[in-house]
């Protein structure tokens, strides 16, 4: 990253942010491949399962620690999950993130599919919901390579700014990493280390097309 700033002095943040997920992002482009087959389906567990925040006052809602599992509705999610695997059609909430909250117009429904990939920091973290999973994937980054893709995330797709981005990394993501994220690793039966794993990500397309 410090050698491809040096060569573009004058590189903008959209130039910056296409560069980095294009080199970072190697897992998520290979999943998009089986989801075009169209038996794949990805379900993103924070942004199904955020807390209904509505009678919180915006300005408390901006400092609510989100990346503690008591934010998260995971029976909602738990709830949603299971009748997937029934195969049952669900309506899931979705989450405003300028908002700090769920939309209050809008849901997302999800059809069920042969393969349900879902999605999330936190998604090792409830037993629970483990017992729903077929295979459990952790997927390892450096302290720096999240910093970096969560300021790239929240930049290009949610709007913030990078002060702000700052001091919710420092006072609530990244301890919270290391009190309920890094622990879970141990609970996976397969560990992608930042995506690079080629290896391991061919188990997991392999197992997945025998699934289809």
């Amino acid at each position: 990253m410090e050698q491809y700033i040096l060569e573009k002095e004058n590189v903008s943040m959209e130039e910056l942010c296409e560069e980095f997920d294009m080199s970072m992002n190697t897992v998520r482009m290979d999943v998009a491949e089986l989801v075009k087959k169209g038996s794949v389906k990805k379900v993103y567990g924070g942004v199904c399962s955020n807390r209904q925040n509505s009678l919180v006052p915006f300005e408390e809602r901006k400092n609510v620690n989100y990346d503690s599992p008591e934010a998260l509705e995971v029976d909602l999610l738990i709830e949603h999950l299971t009748a997937l695997r029934e195969g049952k059609t669900i309506e899931s909430p979705v989450y405003n993130y300028k908002e700090h909250n769920r939309s209050k117009d809008k849901t997302m429904v999800i059809e069920p599919k042969k393969v349900m990939i879902l999605e999330g920091i936190l998604a090792l973290e409830n037993p629970k919901l483990r017992e729903l999973m077929d295979i459990k994937i952790f997927v390892e980054a450096d302290a720096d390579e999240r910093i970096l893709r969560r300021v790239i995330r929240d930049v290009k797709e949610r709007g913030r700014d990078v002060e702000d981005i700052a001091r919710q990394y420092l006072t609530t993501v990244k301890p919270m990493h290391y009190i309920y994220v890094e622990p879970t690793k141990s609970m996976a039966d397969i560990v992608i280390n930042s995506g690079m794993n080629d290896v391991a990500f061919e188990l997991i397309k392999t197992k997945i097309e025998q699934m289809l």
